[in-house]
């Protein structure tokens, strides 16, 4: 027993090699990057600021981060761009299986199940991605689905997500969710109120968030298809 207690390492200062010093290795990288959706009635508007970076580093000022992956869909992305790059190329693989099979395109909510099960897939080593689904369901409502980084999918009606989501999503919850408002309007949002909130948004996050800026790509869906819009935003 003695023998044991001596060899418990109770008490026994904590030993380090001469010279020894421990090397923190991480596979991610963080691009920042902020994703904006709001749905209405029968429309849905998902939009992305173009700056791509790292750290204090601009790679590039316009690089598009919204993935057309049919005409009623389209994936909004911000983190680590390699991870990006790896799973809209397979999502947009899947999705065209699928049309090639079926002889018509995947749902949204379809497709949010698709990209939810992809992410469970991969849960023990990530993509490193923020994930931001916007359409129109079968009915033709506007509907947002939003994602944790290993697969749990929700429903919403509008959502922030990136580097600059936690500034964002109050902002959201007032001006969109009617939160904590004394006499909201409950007016049924436009198409054209839902722009000019989105682009007020980007403007706020710009001035707060050192990942967003320079420009912002939108994508605009309805039945008719999708339209393409874009704002500048401010460069320093």
């Amino acid at each position: 027993m003695a023998l044991l207690s001596a060899y418990s390492g109770a008490g026994l200062p904590d030993y380090e090699a001469p010279g020894a010093r421990k090397v923190h290795f991480s596979p991610y990288a963080d691009n920042g990057g902020s994703v904006v959706a709001i749905a209405g009635e029968d429309f849905a508007i998902i939009a992305a600021e173009t700056r791509l970076s790292a750290g204090y580093s601009i790679y590039t000022r316009h690089q598009d981060k919204l993935f057309k992956l049919s005409d009623k869909t389209v994936l909004g992305c911000s983190g680590c761009w390699c991870d990006t790059l790896t799973l809209t190329r397979i999502l947009a693989a899947r999705t065209q299986m699928y049309k090639h099979e079926h002889n018509k395109d995947m749902s949204t909510p379809a497709t949010a199940q698709m990209l939810s099960t992809m992410l469970y897939y991969k849960r023990f080593f990530p993509y490193y991605v923020s994930n931001i689904l916007a359409g129109l369901d079968e009915n033709g409502n506007g509907c947002i689905y939003s994602y944790d980084p290993i697969g749990h999918v929700e429903r919403n009606m509008y959502r922030a997500g990136g580097s600059s989501g936690a500034l964002l999503q109050p902002l959201l919850d007032n001006l969109v969710g009617l939160k904590n408002q004394e006499k909201p309007d409950r007016e049924p949002l436009t198409k054209e109120k839902a722009l000019a909130i989105i682009k007020d948004v980007f403007i706020s996050a710009t001035e707060r968030d050192i990942y967003t800026g320079d420009s912002v790509s939108i994508k605009i869906i309805t039945k008719d298809g999708i339209a393409n819009d874009s704002f500048e935003l401010r460069k320093d």
